[in-house]
């Protein structure tokens, strides 16, 4: 089945066609690891995980690159430096919150399903010329400047944009319909309001790198134009992330790369998640609904918050409620007891057929409730291609005991007491005490305990 993706930058869905079947390249713009992730930080990287895992099926996995980066030069950055680490040199001070915070990610995205990506690459490693000969920051910038897309004014080196004829055609916004205002910053130095930096000056109390315009450090877009052109050439399939990075960062990474390497296009297919907001509002820290990967994970398992997530189609705002995490809790709860102990190497087409269609997440899962009801009436092949698509999609990391066992230990129940009840229950069942056997589940449901029936026996759950 063909594999269609809106395309952001011709505004339209459109059939993909790899540059090459052997190597679909795909880039994603990664985090700033200054503090812990944000749940808005989670949907890029659940999304484009999702999009990893269907490209792998289709291509065959060796066949995909996947690179996401991490940004680890920012004055956020700096600042958090300083302030944790204020006896150390500022490169050391920075370099220990940087790791330490992309540690984090690393383990609350690894605990929302997501696959490592294949290159994860920091940008303070791409800063100068490298010895493996990899695409840099610096060897960019000289490119930009030797064929006229970049100056230099006073102590920085910036891009001009009126070198490029259709600069803007990603966000529609076109040079001489620009004004100056929040997302641009308007400098005397500057030949155009709409010029943006590459290279800046650094003080004694700022990280820096030795350049040929002084010491330094990059400007943030031409950071990602060299980590993925480094690992995925000049010009790659897919660039993806948050709607928010449209304009000015992914504009700006797309003027970049093509002017430093003369190309027609970056990316191929350029592909933006939207918005989370928390219980209808936008999230921010004023509002007080500002919420981390981090603390969610304290309250519900990783799968719980993908599954959530993966509810609304990516290209519309989510709202994001408590309601619909005990929703999503609940319908994994019912799909562990029908597949966690199959092995399912095959998805179900349905399932691949909706993702297929720009990544059509909701109908996928109308696609998954349609299909446990077959798989729960007994069909085998139902069953194990249930299982095959819910592992596919990064669910079923662990065996049905171990998901229930998470759950009880959440709630403080006594297993051991649980399991006394339901063994009374049933010799109740067995002599026909129909009468003790009902006030037994009633105990039970007093209890926050929801027993199921079935010929192989009685399970148990805790109700969320």
């Amino acid at each position: 089945m063909e594999l269609r993706l809106y395309d952001t930058l011709t505004r339209e869905k459109r059939s993909f066609v790899p540059l090459d079947r052997n190597n679909v390249r795909m880039y994603v713009c990664g985090p700033t690891v200054y503090d812990f992730a944000h749940i808005g930080n989670a949907r890029p990287v659940i999304v484009f995980d999702v999009l990893f895992r269907l490209l792998r099926h289709i291509y065959g996995a060796e066949h995909v690159t996947y690179v996401r980066n991490i940004t680890d030069v920012d004055d956020k950055i700096n600042d958090r430096a300083v302030r944790d680490f204020p006896g150390l040199p500022l490169n050391q001070a920075i370099r220990k919150v940087t790791e330490k915070t992309a540690d984090q990610f690393s383990a609350d995205v690894t605990a929302l399903g997501a696959l490592p990506p294949t290159f994860e690459p920091r940008a303070t490693d791409f800063v100068l010329p490298r010895p493996d000969g990899k695409s840099d920051m610096v060897t960019l910038i000289h490119q930009l400047i030797a064929r006229g897309h970049a100056y230099e004014a006073n102590g920085e080196v910036l891009f001009d944009t009126q070198s490029m004829p259709d600069y803007g055609a990603l966000s529609g916004r076109k040079l001489d319909e620009q004004k100056a205002g929040a997302r641009v910053a308007v400098d005397a130095h500057k030949k155009n309001p709409a010029d943006f930096v590459l290279w800046k000056q650094s003080s004694p109390g700022q990280p820096g790198w030795e350049s040929p315009w002084g010491r330094g450090r990059p400007g943030w877009h031409i950071e990602c134009s060299a980590m993925a052109a480094a690992y995925l050439g000049d010009v790659f399939d897919i660039h993806g992330g948050g709607i928010d990075l449209i304009f000015p960062h992914h504009e700006n990474e797309i003027a970049q790369s093509r002017c430093a390497h003369g190309t027609p296009v970056m990316a191929n297919y350029w592909m933006h998640n939207e918005f989370v907001n928390v219980e209808r509002e936008k999230m921010s820290k004023s509002l007080g609904n500002f919420v981390t990967i981090r603390e969610l994970l304290a309250d519900w398992p990783g799968e719980v918050l993908r599954l959530n997530m993966l509810k609304a189609h990516y290209r519309s705002p989510i709202d994001w409620t408590l309601k619909g995490m005990e929703d999503s809790a609940k319908t994994l709860d019912d799909w562990y007891w029908v597949a966690a102990d199959l092995t399912g190497e095959r998805p179900a087409d349905a399932v691949i057929e909706a993702l297929s269609d720009d990544l059509n997440t909701p109908q996928m899962i109308a696609s998954l409730h349609s299909l446990r009801n077959s798989a729960a009436s007994g069909n085998e092949r139902d069953r194990n291609e249930f299982a095959g698509s819910l592992r596919l999609l990064g669910f079923l990391s662990e065996s049905a005991a171990a998901w229930n066992d998470r759950k009880q230990q959440a709630s403080g129940v006594d297993a051991q007491a649980i399991d006394g009840l339901i063994s009374e229950r049933t010799a109740a069942r067995a002599r026909k005490d129909f009468a003790e056997s009902d006030r037994i589940r009633d105990q039970l449901a007093a209890m926050g305990v929801v027993i199921k029936d079935s010929k192989e026996g009685t399970t148990w759950e805790i109700a969320r």
